[in-house]
Protein backbone atom coordinates (compact mmCIF):
# COMPACT_ATOMS: atom_id res chain seq x y z
CA UNK A 1 0.00 0.00 0.00
CA UNK A 2 1.69 3.19 -0.76
CA UNK A 3 2.22 6.29 1.06
CA UNK A 4 -0.21 9.27 0.27
CA UNK A 5 0.45 11.83 2.59
CA UNK A 6 2.98 13.73 3.68
CA UNK A 7 5.60 12.27 6.06
CA UNK A 8 6.95 14.44 9.21
CA UNK A 9 10.60 14.44 9.95
CA UNK A 10 11.64 12.09 12.62
CA UNK A 11 13.04 14.80 14.30
CA UNK A 12 9.78 16.46 14.27
CA UNK A 13 8.08 13.49 15.52
CA UNK A 14 10.29 13.48 18.28
CA UNK A 15 9.92 17.04 19.06
CA UNK A 16 6.37 16.41 19.83
CA UNK A 17 6.45 13.31 21.64
CA UNK A 18 8.89 15.29 24.15
CA UNK A 19 6.54 18.21 25.02
CA UNK A 20 3.58 15.99 25.34
CA UNK A 21 5.49 13.93 27.68
CA UNK A 22 6.24 17.52 29.90
CA UNK A 23 2.45 17.73 30.71
CA UNK A 24 1.97 17.60 34.41
CA UNK A 25 1.69 14.52 36.36
CA UNK A 26 -1.77 12.95 36.01
CA UNK A 27 -3.64 10.27 38.16
CA UNK A 28 -3.82 7.14 36.96
CA UNK A 29 -7.27 7.37 35.76
CA UNK A 30 -6.50 10.32 33.34
CA UNK A 31 -3.69 8.44 32.05
CA UNK A 32 -5.75 5.71 31.39
CA UNK A 33 -8.33 8.29 29.59
CA UNK A 34 -5.56 10.23 27.47
CA UNK A 35 -4.79 7.19 26.22
CA UNK A 36 -8.44 6.17 25.37
CA UNK A 37 -7.93 9.53 23.49
CA UNK A 38 -5.95 8.13 20.73
CA UNK A 39 -9.43 6.46 19.40
CA UNK A 40 -10.05 10.55 18.50
CA UNK A 41 -6.96 11.61 17.54
CA UNK A 42 -5.85 8.67 15.11
CA UNK A 43 -8.72 7.33 13.43
CA UNK A 44 -9.02 4.20 11.76
CA UNK A 45 -8.24 3.63 8.12
CA UNK A 46 -10.84 2.97 5.68
CA UNK A 47 -11.30 -0.72 4.92
CA UNK A 48 -11.43 -1.98 8.39
CA UNK A 49 -14.53 -2.88 10.85
CA UNK A 50 -14.30 -2.42 14.47
CA UNK A 51 -16.51 -4.91 16.15
CA UNK A 52 -16.28 -5.94 20.36
CA UNK A 53 -15.94 -9.19 21.52
CA UNK A 54 -16.47 -11.54 24.65
CA UNK A 55 -13.82 -14.02 25.46
CA UNK A 56 -15.72 -15.80 27.93
CA UNK A 57 -15.87 -12.84 30.48
CA UNK A 58 -12.45 -11.06 28.80
CA UNK A 59 -13.10 -7.85 26.42
CA UNK A 60 -11.83 -7.55 23.37
CA UNK A 61 -12.28 -5.72 19.55
CA UNK A 62 -11.82 -7.63 16.48
CA UNK A 63 -10.46 -5.01 13.64
CA UNK A 64 -12.07 -6.77 10.63
CA UNK A 65 -10.62 -5.53 6.57
CA UNK A 66 -13.37 -5.63 4.15
CA UNK A 67 -14.68 -9.07 3.19
CA UNK A 68 -13.26 -10.76 6.69
CA UNK A 69 -15.71 -12.16 9.24
CA UNK A 70 -15.49 -12.96 13.08
CA UNK A 71 -16.91 -16.25 12.67
CA UNK A 72 -15.11 -18.89 14.15
CA UNK A 73 -11.94 -20.23 12.23
CA UNK A 74 -12.44 -17.85 9.66
CA UNK A 75 -9.17 -17.35 8.33
CA UNK A 76 -6.05 -15.75 9.46
CA UNK A 77 -6.10 -14.25 13.03
CA UNK A 78 -3.68 -12.12 14.87
CA UNK A 79 -4.04 -11.88 18.83
CA UNK A 80 -2.78 -8.41 19.55
CA UNK A 81 -1.89 -7.08 23.19
CA UNK A 82 -1.79 -3.40 23.69
CA UNK A 83 0.94 -1.55 25.19
CA UNK A 84 1.34 0.82 28.04
CA UNK A 85 3.19 -0.58 30.78
CA UNK A 86 0.95 -3.04 31.99
CA UNK A 87 -0.78 -0.22 33.88
CA UNK A 88 -3.18 1.59 30.56
CA UNK A 89 -3.98 0.61 27.27
CA UNK A 90 -6.76 -0.94 25.97
CA UNK A 91 -8.22 -2.12 22.44
CA UNK A 92 -9.36 1.70 22.10
CA UNK A 93 -5.95 3.04 22.61
CA UNK A 94 -4.58 0.99 20.08
CA UNK A 95 -7.51 0.67 17.65
CA UNK A 96 -5.35 2.90 14.62
CA UNK A 97 -2.73 0.55 14.76
CA UNK A 98 -4.38 -2.58 14.84
CA UNK A 99 -6.70 -1.50 12.45
CA UNK A 100 -3.34 -1.21 9.90
CA UNK A 101 -1.55 -4.00 11.13
CA UNK A 102 -4.64 -5.94 9.72
CA UNK A 103 -4.89 -4.37 6.43
CA UNK A 104 -1.27 -4.83 5.76
CA UNK A 105 -1.58 -8.84 6.76
CA UNK A 106 -4.66 -9.05 5.03
CA UNK A 107 -5.64 -10.49 8.56
CA UNK A 108 -8.18 -9.83 11.35
CA UNK A 109 -7.01 -8.84 14.60
CA UNK A 110 -8.34 -9.69 17.87
CA UNK A 111 -6.65 -7.06 20.22
CA UNK A 112 -7.19 -7.58 24.05
CA UNK A 113 -8.44 -6.04 26.76
CA UNK A 114 -6.11 -7.82 29.60
CA UNK A 115 -6.40 -7.10 32.88
CA UNK A 116 -4.03 -4.18 34.46
CA UNK A 117 -1.98 -3.66 37.71
CA UNK A 118 -1.99 -2.34 40.13
CA UNK A 119 -5.58 -3.47 40.42
CA UNK A 120 -4.16 -6.94 38.62
CA UNK A 121 -0.76 -7.43 39.40
CA UNK A 122 1.41 -9.78 37.93
CA UNK A 123 0.86 -12.44 36.29
CA UNK A 124 -3.03 -12.08 35.69
CA UNK A 125 -2.12 -10.85 32.23
CA UNK A 126 -0.26 -13.24 31.08
CA UNK A 127 -3.39 -15.72 32.41
CA UNK A 128 -5.27 -13.32 29.99
CA UNK A 129 -3.38 -13.91 27.24
CA UNK A 130 -3.31 -17.49 27.73
CA UNK A 131 -7.24 -17.66 28.32
CA UNK A 132 -7.26 -15.37 24.69
CA UNK A 133 -5.49 -18.26 22.69
CA UNK A 134 -7.04 -20.49 24.45
CA UNK A 135 -10.63 -18.95 22.98
CA UNK A 136 -9.39 -18.77 20.12
CA UNK A 137 -8.32 -22.75 19.74
CA UNK A 138 -11.68 -23.80 21.19
CA UNK A 139 -13.31 -22.20 18.80
CA UNK A 140 -11.66 -24.37 15.80
CA UNK A 141 -9.28 -22.15 14.41
CA UNK A 142 -6.09 -23.93 13.50
CA UNK A 143 -2.63 -22.97 15.19
CA UNK A 144 -1.05 -22.58 11.98
CA UNK A 145 -3.96 -20.04 10.94
CA UNK A 146 -3.16 -18.05 14.47
CA UNK A 147 0.06 -15.57 14.93
CA UNK A 148 0.40 -13.34 18.06
CA UNK A 149 1.61 -9.57 18.42
CA UNK A 150 1.80 -6.57 20.44
CA UNK A 151 4.06 -3.19 21.24
CA UNK A 152 5.88 -2.04 24.17
CA UNK A 153 4.53 -4.15 27.40
CA UNK A 154 2.20 -6.20 25.12
CA UNK A 155 5.06 -7.12 22.80
CA UNK A 156 6.54 -8.69 26.27
CA UNK A 157 3.49 -10.07 27.18
CA UNK A 158 2.83 -11.82 23.50
CA UNK A 159 6.61 -13.53 24.53
CA UNK A 160 5.15 -14.27 27.85
CA UNK A 161 2.09 -15.89 26.48
CA UNK A 162 3.76 -18.48 23.89
CA UNK A 163 6.26 -19.66 26.75
CA UNK A 164 3.01 -20.10 29.17
CA UNK A 165 1.06 -21.54 26.67
CA UNK A 166 3.90 -23.67 25.55
CA UNK A 167 4.17 -24.89 29.04
CA UNK A 168 1.27 -26.00 29.14
CA UNK A 169 0.82 -28.00 26.10
CA UNK A 170 -1.01 -25.86 23.94
CA UNK A 171 -0.08 -26.24 20.26
CA UNK A 172 1.54 -23.21 19.30
CA UNK A 173 0.76 -20.69 16.62
CA UNK A 174 2.23 -19.74 13.42
CA UNK A 175 4.58 -17.35 14.76
CA UNK A 176 5.02 -14.13 16.62
CA UNK A 177 5.61 -10.24 15.39
CA UNK A 178 7.01 -8.06 18.50
CA UNK A 179 7.18 -4.13 18.44
CA UNK A 180 9.59 -2.44 20.76
CA UNK A 181 8.78 -5.36 23.64
CA UNK A 182 9.46 -4.90 26.94
CA UNK A 183 11.06 -8.39 28.14
CA UNK A 184 13.07 -7.63 30.47
CA UNK A 185 11.91 -6.01 33.64
CA UNK A 186 14.88 -5.78 35.67
CA UNK A 187 15.41 -2.54 33.68
CA UNK A 188 19.15 -2.92 33.92
CA UNK A 189 20.33 -3.62 30.45
CA UNK A 190 22.69 -1.18 28.83
CA UNK A 191 20.53 0.94 26.58
CA UNK A 192 18.84 1.88 29.46
CA UNK A 193 21.74 4.50 29.98
CA UNK A 194 23.19 4.59 26.13
CA UNK A 195 19.98 5.46 25.13
CA UNK A 196 18.27 7.57 28.01
CA UNK A 197 19.03 10.94 26.25
CA UNK A 198 17.70 9.81 22.54
CA UNK A 199 14.35 8.25 23.59
CA UNK A 200 11.72 10.95 23.69
CA UNK A 201 9.02 8.43 24.99
CA UNK A 202 10.40 6.45 27.86
CA UNK A 203 12.55 7.40 30.44
CA UNK A 204 14.54 5.03 32.82
CA UNK A 205 13.03 6.05 35.84
CA UNK A 206 9.51 6.14 34.72
CA UNK A 207 9.18 2.68 33.62
CA UNK A 208 11.03 1.26 36.27
CA UNK A 209 8.65 2.49 38.43
CA UNK A 210 5.82 0.87 35.61
CA UNK A 211 7.97 -2.43 36.18
CA UNK A 212 7.59 -2.20 40.22
CA UNK A 213 3.72 -1.78 39.79
CA UNK A 214 3.08 -4.31 37.60
CA UNK A 215 5.47 -6.84 39.55
CA UNK A 216 4.19 -5.87 42.75
CA UNK A 217 6.79 -8.16 44.45
CA UNK A 218 7.30 -10.19 42.32
CA UNK A 219 10.69 -11.59 40.97
CA UNK A 220 11.79 -9.53 37.78
CA UNK A 221 13.72 -12.16 36.26
CA UNK A 222 10.52 -14.46 36.19
CA UNK A 223 10.25 -15.82 32.61
CA UNK A 224 6.68 -15.09 32.27
CA UNK A 225 7.27 -11.03 33.57
CA UNK A 226 10.78 -11.42 31.42
CA UNK A 227 10.86 -13.36 28.70
CA UNK A 228 14.68 -12.71 28.17
CA UNK A 229 15.09 -14.71 31.06
CA UNK A 230 12.99 -17.84 30.01
CA UNK A 231 13.86 -21.19 28.45
CA UNK A 232 12.81 -20.07 24.67
CA UNK A 233 13.45 -23.38 23.25
CA UNK A 234 10.28 -24.44 20.85
CA UNK A 235 8.96 -20.94 20.22
CA UNK A 236 7.52 -20.42 16.92
CA UNK A 237 9.34 -17.95 14.48
CA UNK A 238 9.62 -14.13 15.96
CA UNK A 239 9.61 -11.03 14.52
CA UNK A 240 11.24 -7.87 16.38
CA UNK A 241 11.18 -4.47 15.03
CA UNK A 242 12.61 -1.82 18.01
CA UNK A 243 14.39 1.53 17.23
CA UNK A 244 18.13 2.15 17.81
CA UNK A 245 17.27 5.50 19.82
CA UNK A 246 15.17 3.56 22.29
CA UNK A 247 15.78 2.57 26.34
CA UNK A 248 14.12 -0.51 25.59
CA UNK A 249 16.90 -1.44 22.48
CA UNK A 250 18.78 -4.15 24.44
CA UNK A 251 15.42 -5.85 25.40
CA UNK A 252 15.19 -6.58 21.69
CA UNK A 253 18.44 -7.22 20.96
CA UNK A 254 19.09 -9.79 23.69
CA UNK A 255 15.58 -11.61 23.47
CA UNK A 256 16.75 -12.15 19.52
CA UNK A 257 19.98 -13.84 20.91
CA UNK A 258 18.12 -15.96 23.69
CA UNK A 259 16.02 -16.90 21.50
CA UNK A 260 18.69 -18.18 18.64
CA UNK A 261 20.74 -20.09 20.76
CA UNK A 262 17.29 -21.72 21.59
CA UNK A 263 17.04 -22.63 17.84
CA UNK A 264 14.32 -20.51 17.11
CA UNK A 265 13.77 -18.61 13.49
CA UNK A 266 14.39 -14.61 14.57
CA UNK A 267 14.37 -11.93 12.15
CA UNK A 268 15.38 -8.75 14.48
CA UNK A 269 15.06 -5.38 12.58
CA UNK A 270 17.16 -2.45 14.47
CA UNK A 271 15.64 0.70 12.98
CA UNK A 272 17.85 3.62 12.47
CA UNK A 273 16.76 6.72 14.43
CA UNK A 274 13.77 5.38 15.65
CA UNK A 275 12.06 5.76 19.09
CA UNK A 276 9.52 3.55 21.32
CA UNK A 277 6.52 1.91 18.93
CA UNK A 278 7.32 5.21 15.85
CA UNK A 279 4.31 2.83 14.02
CA UNK A 280 1.54 4.07 15.76
CA UNK A 281 2.26 7.25 14.22
CA UNK A 282 2.21 6.11 10.70
CA UNK A 283 -0.78 8.68 9.72
CA UNK A 284 2.01 11.33 9.44
CA UNK A 285 5.07 9.42 9.31
CA UNK A 286 5.85 7.12 6.35
CA UNK A 287 8.85 4.90 8.24
CA UNK A 288 6.10 3.81 10.69
CA UNK A 289 3.88 2.93 7.79
CA UNK A 290 6.54 1.39 6.26
CA UNK A 291 7.73 -1.24 9.32
CA UNK A 292 4.05 -2.35 9.87
CA UNK A 293 3.65 -3.17 5.93
CA UNK A 294 6.94 -4.91 6.68
CA UNK A 295 5.09 -7.00 9.60
CA UNK A 296 2.01 -7.46 7.39
CA UNK A 297 4.56 -9.42 4.77
CA UNK A 298 6.37 -11.35 7.28
CA UNK A 299 3.09 -12.95 8.88
CA UNK A 300 1.54 -13.31 5.43
CA UNK A 301 4.47 -15.83 4.58
CA UNK A 302 4.61 -17.50 8.32
CA UNK A 303 0.54 -18.23 7.92
CA UNK A 304 0.47 -22.07 7.53
CA UNK A 305 3.66 -23.22 8.65
CA UNK A 306 3.17 -24.78 11.41
CA UNK A 307 0.64 -27.30 12.85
Amino acid sequence: MSIKRESMSVERLKHLVRERAKRGALSLEDRRKVMDGNAEQFPIPAGVTVRRADLGGLGAEWALPDGLTDEAGAGNTLLYFHGGGYVIGSSVSHRHIVSRIALAAKARVLSVDYALAPENPFPAAVKDGVKAYRWLLDRGQKPEQIALAGDSAGGGLAAATLLAARDEGLPLPAGAALISPWSDLTCATGSYETRAEADPMITPEGIRELANVYLAGADPRDPLASPNFGNLAGLPPLLIQVGDDEVLLDDSRNLAARAREAGVEVELEVAPDMFHVWQAFYQMFAPGEEAIERMGAWLSSHWGKRG
